[in-house]
């Protein structure tokens, strides 16, 4: 019942990041940051959790060049913080772009940032345009994900640390919910996993349970109701850009 990889290799361009939301309150990169920078083994992350770093020297690290894989971008900070200059940001779109025999998941809790800037970006089919929703509060980045002219938008409940309700989601491909993990793991009720995994079904969203929430998960497998709710959406092979 080890781990199982449901998003994709992590390609990080950026580190550090400030806390927005009820789902960082035990952000992972902090934990990651403070631990690597104790082995004294990479000068990456010196500068620390709470400070944006821009790495360009990362930019042409997708080194995947002929089976179709899946990358996710800056799984140690968020690309639309604040602190990330839009040129850089362009920057990253350009090499997706340029990529297009890969798959590469944008994850963000700064939905109304990435809103913004989403007409001067380039949405090519390869590109996954997806947000973080912790609770019933944060629901309102569903809409501004909605709004993104992306062909791939996805939604990350985890930690799920509220019920999230009903929701409309349309447009929407994929999801995927799991609980805390960690020494510091909040409680998820498995009602609240059900809801989102019912108006999924209803509304012909591919959803993924990853798991539930405690210390170490794992030990727990990934049987919801007795199905191992484990959908993937197909790779979109279209290249061309939207519009």
């Amino acid at each position: 019942m080890g781990t199982v990889q449901i998003l994709g290799k992590p390609w990080d361009t950026i580190t550090g990041c400030t806390k927005i939301s009820a789902g960082c309150k035990n952000c992972y990169a902090e934990s990651f940051t403070e631990w690597i920078n104790g082995l004294k083994q990479t000068d990456k992350y010196q500068a620390g959790f709470h400070q944006v770093v821009c790495h360009a020297d990362w930019l042409d690290r997708v080194l995947a060049k002929r089976a179709r894989k899946t990358y996710f971008v800056n799984s140690m900070a968020d690309t639309f913080h604040k602190d990330v200059p839009e040129e850089f940001i362009q920057q990253i779109f350009t090499v997706m772009n340029a990529k297009t025999h890969l798959n590469f998941q944008v994850l963000t809790k700064r939905s109304e940032r990435m809103l913004e800037m989403a007409p001067r970006l380039d949405w090519r089919g390869n590109i996954w345009a997806g947000v973080s929703v912790e609770n019933a509060k944060l629901k309102e980045r569903i809409e501004h994900l909605r709004a993104i002219p992306a062909r791939r938008r996805w939604i990350m409940f985890e930690p799920l640390v509220g019920p999230v309700g009903q929701m409309n989601l349309e447009g929407i491909e994929w999801a995927i919910v799991g609980g805390e993990s960690g020494t510091n793991w909040r409680e998820m009720n498995v009602e609240w996993v059900r809801e989102i995994r019912d108006q999924c079904i209803d509304q012909g969203v591919k959803f993924v349970f990853k798991q539930y929430a405690a210390k170490k998960p794992e030990k727990l497998g990934r049987m919801l109701d007795g199905v191992l709710w484990d959908q993937r959406p197909e790779p979109l092979t279209v290249d061309a850009p939207v519009g």
